[in-house]
């Protein structure tokens, strides 16, 4: 388990910043009209503002969990349980039935009227769409996986070869060398074919 634990880590903070995105284009609710007028539909972007922005804050810490040392592990991990946080209460109110306040901007663009009292005479019903419910499940993920990187990120295997030091490189164990090696061999001045070494 703990093998694939950065694997596992980075796809769900990528999975749920991907379904957050794409969920902030889509139908969250509809406003049924008491006048008579077309029914709006409103997306997850204006519904909730904070949705496009933090779901790509997440898509940037899972791209950044996937190269992070353990220190920095822990830190993105703190900060995508915040994310998880601050999307979980956002989008809580919103499933079933959001609030009038939560389509106002939708309904004052539409008919130009603002204020509660007006809404309240323009808006029979706001009936929500499974999206928020969908984008809720995705924030749950991100909380788990946040927890999950902060308890296994310490044990969490070393990155690539890429990412080491000369100094790591070359005290690395002896023995047979594979194509990549061959290459950073070659990199550093070494023939990998010579048999002396």
């Amino acid at each position: 388990m703990l093998r694939r634990a950065r694997m596992l880590g980075v796809l769900s903070f990528l999975l749920a910043g991907g379904i957050g995105i794409i969920s902030s284009t889509q139908v969250w609710a509809t406003v049924q009209r008491a006048d008579s007028g077309e029914a709006l539909t409103v997306t997850g972007a204006v519904i909730y503002p904070l949705l496009a922005p933090l779901s790509l804050a997440v898509l940037a810490l899972g791209a950044a969990l996937s190269i992070a040392g353990p220190v920095l592990r822990h830190i993105l991990a703190v900060l995508g349980l915040a994310a998880a946080a601050l999307l979980i209460l956002g989008t809580v109110p919103l499933v079933g039935s959001a609030p009038i306040s939560a389509v106002a901007p939708a309904v004052t663009e539409a008919t130009g009227l603002g204020g509660q009292e007006a809404m309240r005479d323009v808006v029979a019903d706001v009936i929500a769409t499974p999206w928020p419910l969908i984008a809720l499940i995705c924030w749950a993920v991100l909380a788990l996986a946040s927890a999950f990187v902060l308890a296994t990120a310490r044990r969490w295997a070393a990155g690539g070869r890429r990412y080491r030091s000369g100094s790591e490189a070359a005290h690395r164990s002896t023995g047979p060398l594979d194509a990549v090696d061959s290459w950073d061999e070659l990199s550093h001045g070494t023939d990998p074919t010579d048999s002396a070494r």
